[in-house]
């Protein structure tokens, strides 16, 4: 992440044309009143996560989490590693840049002494002309390799930077249902999440502009995490008529994501606007790569259209091998 690139409105192919029935019988979370989940974080610090539902037709699930300690802001080995594995030959040229200066700060003391010492000689002052040269040659290298070392230095600041906010997006949990919690990090080579943050209404209407391109988007193994930014995550309502069957279990399917310990989420959401210059109150998407990496992001409603477009199909010949071929990295 990354930070929010793109941010440019998708123009969806021609008008969309939302068939709802009436018949919705299905509602997520309606077959319990309550539930009392109990996690343990990694330090073995207790959390409770409690998830009141209601089975009214308005039915909305109200998610708290108690707040975790937030991760730390050092770089971990690993995002150093993968690093150091990503730019195999920074650190051999930022040692040859250091080297360089080195030399160019010495040979312009040694030329600095040698100027003083001939500008105290009448006898020498023919010899400050070639000593100036050399002086100036000196600072002048001195100068480019201390350019190079400091755009070195910040292109690796900014890569380290980028792997940490992917190992923290890595760490983040989802409920897939009520006995299974996993990371984002196991979704890596199987699935292209796209992250939907906003209010609930935000959520809402861009479950209702996915429907059309449902089965494509699950070609392309995309799912979807929707994180309420208001804590009211709102009721998915499905149609569970016999010629709707098919379409209704492909929705649950491409829908059935949950985030937990929302605070870190929303750490973590915050963090990225931030660095966009967006604002918190935005609502705003993101998409992954099968990889895990984020390959765009975007203030408003996901281009459910553009990623059907841009995405290589997640199974058939082409599997594995256009994994790579997913955008490039934000």
């Amino acid at each position: 992440m990354a930070s929010f690139m793109g941010l440019f409105p998708y123009n969806m192919a021609g008008p969309l044309n939302f068939n709802h029935h009436n018949n919705y019988k299905y509602q997520i979370g309606n077959h319990r009143n309550s539930a009392l989940f109990s996690c343990i974080d990694h330090n073995l610090t207790q959390h409770m996560l409690s998830c009141k539902r209601q089975s009214c037709s308005t039915t909305t699930i109200t998610c708290s989490a108690a707040n975790k300690p937030s991760p730390s802001t050092e770089v971990s080995s690993t995002a150093k590693i993968r690093s150091e594995v990503l730019s195999p030959f920074r650190s051999v040229r930022m040692f040859f840049y250091l080297a360089f200066i080195a030399s160019g700060a010495l040979g312009g003391l040694i030329a600095t002494t040698r100027l003083i010492a001939a500008l105290a000689n009448p006898s020498r002052v023919a010899e400050v002309p070639e000593i100036l040269k050399g002086l100036g040659i000196d600072i002048g290298a001195a100068a480019i390799f201390a350019f190079l070392y400091y755009r070195e230095n910040k292109a690796k600041n900014v890569q380290l930077a980028r792997l940490s906010r992917e190992e923290n997006l890595s760490n983040l949990k989802l409920r897939v249902d009520e006995k299974k919690i996993i990371s984002v990090s196991s979704l890596r080579g199987v699935a292209r999440l796209v992250i939907c943050a906003g209010p609930a209404p935000f959520i809402l209407e861009s479950f209702k502009l996915s429907e059309p391109f449902t089965q494509s988007l699950l070609d392309r193994g995309v799912l979807v995490v929707p994180f309420a930014s208001n804590g009211n995550l709102p009721s998915f309502e499905f149609d569970e008529g016999e010629e709707m069957k098919e379409l209704t279990t492909k929705r649950k399917r491409l829908w059935q994501l949950a985030p937990i310990y929302v605070s870190e989420w929303s750490n973590w959401l915050d963090e990225q606007k931030k660095l966009a210059g967006v604002s918190p109150e935005s609502p705003v998407y993101l998409s992954l790569r099968m990889d895990g990496r984020v390959r765009g992001s975007g203030v408003g409603y996901p281009p459910w259209n553009a990623f059907v477009a841009q995405l290589p199909p997640a199974k058939g010949m082409w599997s594995g091998l256009l994994d790579g071929m997913d955008g490039r990295v934000l």
